[in-house]
């Protein structure tokens, strides 16, 4: 209750301006939000872009943002969303995906070479679900309010995506 109630708070000042609050909401939600932009794309350098661009988004729209709200999933929303239609893009675009074993390309507190290996296999719909159940812990009806598609897709890619691991693994 008093996370909330402090997010709440912090989001209040940022709406006002207060760069400490905003801080303070970057500080907290980064973290999570970068390892789902990096699990989906399976890109260090374009998750770290995807993060800071959804930050952005989230900041120039926090005066549209309702406070009763938790801010965490609404800014998870649209960095999975970004980080699909990156994903998308350059998958249209021809690109071969690359799993650089380096250590420099893995996000912090990466683990599990093979399954994130695996995850990588997944489409980007898949993908996205999986990370948003598994690693945001969203329920299947937040996922499907967030990707804006019905709750049977959501539960339909779940499936798929995780017998595809489970295939893989």
């Amino acid at each position: 209750m008093r996370a909330e109630r402090d997010e709440r708070a912090h989001v209040r000042g940022a709406q006002r301006g207060s760069a400490s609050d905003l801080e303070a909401l970057f500080r907290t939600h980064w973290p999570r939000a970068f390892r789902a932009a990096y699990l989906v794309t399976h890109d260090a350098g374009a998750a770290e872009d995807i993060a800071q661009e959804s930050f952005l988004a989230a900041i120039r729209a926090l005066d549209r943002f309702d406070r009763r709200r938790p801010f965490g999933p609404w800014l998870h929303r649209i960095v999975v969303n970004r980080a699909i239609d990156w994903t998308r893009a350059r998958h249209l675009r021809g690109e071969v995906e690359l799993l650089d074993s380096s250590a420099s390309s893995d996000p912090p507190d990466a683990s599990g070479g093979e399954t994130l290996a695996a995850l990588a296999r997944l489409s980007p719909e898949h993908r996205a679900v999986v990370v948003m159940r598994y690693v945001l812990e969203f329920t299947p009806g937040e996922i499907a309010e967030a990707l804006d598609v019905p709750r049977g897709t959501v539960n339909s890619r779940l499936r798929r995506g995780l017998d595809a691991l489970g295939d893989a693994l």
